[in-house]
C-alpha cells in the first residue's frame, strides 16, 4: 500500500488539507510561454520521442469546454467564471498525475490582480510530482507576427499576455523559439528532463 501524507494545495487564498500520494514515479514536462510561443509544436515532438508515452495536457483544449457564447458581452460574469474554470483546470493536471500518468502540460500561466496566480497554484498542487517548469520564450513581436499568420487567435492577445506568463523569472530551463526550432527545442528539453532534477516548482513555493 502506498504511504499518503497531508499535503496543502493553495487555491484562491485558501488552503485545504487533502491526501495524495507522498511521491508517485511520474514525471510533469510543465511548458509556460505566451500564446503562440511553440508550445505546442514542441509537446507534439516530445510526445513522438519520450521513450515512455505522456498525455498531452493542453489549455486550449480545456478552454473549448466553456460555452461557445461565454465571450459575448453582458451572457456571464467572466471574471467570476474564469477564475474557477482555470483552478478547474489545474486541479486535473494534479488528478491525471495522481493517477500514475506522465504529463506534458501546455499553459499559459495568467496573473491579474484580485486572482490567485495560476503558476503559484501549479506549484503547490504538483508537489508530489517530478515536475519541471520550461519557459517558453519568443520576442513579442514575432510573438504578434505569429498571430496574425495563424488566424485562430483573437488580436492582442500575445501583447496582453506577454508581461505576465514569465513574471516570476524562474524555471528549470528555457527555450527561444524564435532562434531555435521546434525540433531542436524539444530535443534540449528532453536531454534536460534526463539529466537533471527539477527545482523551479520548488524555488516558487519557497517564495511565496
Amino acid at each position: 500500500m502506498q504511504s499518503y501524507r497531508h499535503v496543502w494545495y493553495y487555491h484562491s487564498g485558501i488552503l485545504p488539507a487533502m491526501r495524495v500520494p507522498s511521491m508517485l514515479p511520474v514525471t510533469i514536462i510543465f511548458l509556460n510561454g505566451v500564446s503562440s510561443s511553440g508550445k505546442t509544436s514542441i509537446a507534439k515532438i516530445l510526445q513522438q520521442t519520450l521513450p515512455e508515452p505522456y498525455l498531452h495536457v493542453q489549455l486550449d483544449s480545456f478552454e473549448a469546454m466553456l460555452p461557445a457564447r461565454y465571450d459575448e458581452a453582458g451572457l456571464f460574469d467572466w471574471q467570476a467564471l474564469f477564475p474557477k474554470a482555470l483552478s478547474g483546470f489545474h486541479h486535473s493536471i494534479a488528478a491525471l498525475a495522481t493517477a500514475g500518468n506522465n504529463l506534458i502540460v501546455d499553459h499559459v500561466t495568467v496573473y491579474r490582480e484580485g486572482w490567485h496566480s495560476s503558476l503559484i497554484e501549479c506549484a503547490y498542487l504538483l508537489m508530489p510530482f517530478r515536475a519541471y517548469l520550461i519557459g517558453v520564450h519568443c520576442p513579442l513581436s514575432e510573438l504578434q507576427r505569429r498571430e496574425q499568420a495563424r488566424g485562430d487567435r483573437f488580436i492582442g492577445t500575445a501583447i496582453r499576455q506577454f508581461d505576465h506568463v514569465h513574471r516570476y523569472g524562474v524555471a528549470d530551463f528555457n527555450v527561444d523559439t524564435s532562434t531555435t526550432t521546434a525540433e531542436i527545442c524539444a530535443e534540449q528539453v528532453q536531454a534536460y528532463v534526463d539529466n537533471h532534477e527539477p527545482s523551479a516548482f520548488q524555488q516558487l513555493r519557497a517564495n511565496t
